[in-house]
């Protein structure tokens, strides 16, 4: 085991680093979400979507 270990250890490494900035960036977006800021960053009048992204307030 540990021979196998060591001649894919920069695989396993490269993969956790990989998993680990997937999940930050799932959380981000979740978090996004959460707080009601959209993910686009364009103009949404000029969007043809512009009324099913966001709640109307009001």
């Amino acid at each position: 085991m540990p021979e196998w270990l060591s001649y894919n250890l920069g695989t396993i490494i490269v993969s956790v680093i990989l998993i680990l900035i997937i999940a930050a960036i799932i959380r981000s977006l979740i978090r996004n979400k959460k707080a009601g800021r959209n993910s686009c960053g364009c103009n949404c009048s000029s969007c043809a979507l512009h009324g099913t992204c966001h709640k109307k307030t009001g």
